[in-house]
């Protein structure tokens, strides 16, 4: 596989598992250099050593797209706020990376990380950093760099006629046009709750105080309904602003629903819940959905496919006891990833939990020995 495959193949994968980063990666430049040992970003381009790339896992590859699509979103210059440059790039990789771990991405070799950054915000990085240059444990060549390659570039730039002005506020320009670009994809994720974990230490983020359970319930399903995505050709929706993003090939997505049919089960909100899941289905292309419908044992099992309305007979009506429905799933229905189970949440719960996610939809909250609630109110 040549490295612009393996790129493309990171990149799309990167975007199917982190959308925020994958979406901002898929507008970075990448632009090979051999002199350089790894990979670096300046904000907007990533260099990397070829060698260096050939021998990446693709997850790896997903890091180090991860990192550049990070630094392209900070707004270096903007943010820098009189710092010596080098040192706040240091301090904001470290920053990086360290929330990239933190969710998950396999870090490579010679990637900048340390657990004593763990958790830290880049200005407080860059103060420990500061004073390990006073204490001569960190080798100081901030300024005379930056000075040199000051003066290089107006020496380079003064035969075109453009000043060192110009060209900052040049650059400042590129960094709010591509700022507007990732706060617009920042909100966007946001709402679909799929940001990744400890962004507030880069962003400003408005928390809202109450979270809508349809929005909850759409985060669990688009987190299992993976599409397999393709770079060639790509999706010609966004070429017009130089976005390359894949073209999308849908598989059958696969839930399964049990619906507790006790007495004590409010039909009112089953009716919206299932109301709400056709509703979110009418998004995907091809699915399957195997709906159970249980108290203390199986009453019904019914398949429902793309373009079906869910209907529900609750047959029933004595005590709960949950753990027919997760016996029958692991006998009938191979290759679960994810259950809702609807429920009042009174009844016998399984010993152990299974090998799949399990949400638990419910009008109240309650302990539970596994999975997630999701609080149903009308």
């Amino acid at each position: 596989m040549s490295i612009k495959q393996k790129i493309s193949q990171a990149k799309a994968k990167l975007l199917v598992d982190y959308p925020y980063f994958g979406t901002i990666a898929s507008k970075l430049e990448l632009i090979q250099n051999d002199d350089i040992q790894a990979f670096k970003s300046d904000g907007k381009k990533v260099e990397y050593n070829g060698d260096y790339f050939e021998a990446l896992e693709l997850a790896e590859m997903e890091f180090v797209l991860a990192n550049g699509a990070m630094h392209a979103s900070l707004s270096h210059e903007q943010r820098k706020n009189g710092r010596s440059g080098w040192l706040w790039q240091m301090a904001t990789d470290y920053a990086v990376n360290d929330m990239l771990v933190e969710n998950g991405l396999q870090r490579p070799d010679w990637a900048t990380y340390s657990k004593r950054f763990s958790g830290l915000y880049a200005e407080e990085i860059y103060a420990e950093l500061k004073d390990d240059i006073l204490r001569d444990e960190l080798e100081y060549e901030a300024d005379d760099l930056d000075d040199v390659q000051e003066n290089e570039n107006k020496n380079e730039d003064s035969s075109s006629g453009e000043t060192k002005e110009q060209i900052e506020q040049d650059k400042l320009l590129e960094e709010q046009l591509f700022e507007e670009f990732t706060k617009s994809v920042l909100e966007a994720e946001e709402k679909r709750g799929e940001l990744p974990l400890s962004m507030e230490r880069f962003f400003n983020l408005e928390k809202s105080s109450k979270i809508d359970w349809r929005n909850e319930l759409k985060v669990a399903i688009d987190r299992f309904h993976k599409d397999d995505y393709i770079l060639i050709p790509p999706n010609k929706k966004f070429l017009y602003l130089g976005m390359y993003l894949p073209s999308s090939v849908s598989n059958k997505f696969q839930l399964v629903i049990a619906v507790d049919s006790s007495g004590s089960v409010d039909e009112k909100l089953l009716d919206e819940f299932l109301s709400e899941i056709d509703f979110l289905m009418s998004s995907v292309q091809n699915f399957q959905i195997d709906l159970l419908v249980s108290d203390d044992k199986i009453h019904s099992h019914h398949v429902f496919y793309s373009g079906d309305t869910l209907e529900v007979d609750l047959k029933g009506g004595g005590a709960t006891d949950f753990r027919p429905v997760f016996e029958f799933i692991e006998n009938e229905l191979e290759g679960t990833k994810l259950l809702l189970y609807f429920t009042d949440l009174e009844g016998k719960f399984p010993h152990a939990a299974p090998n799949y996610d399990v949400k638990w939809i419910s009008p109240k909250e309650q302990i539970i020995p596994f999975g997630e609630i999701i609080i149903l109110k009308d």
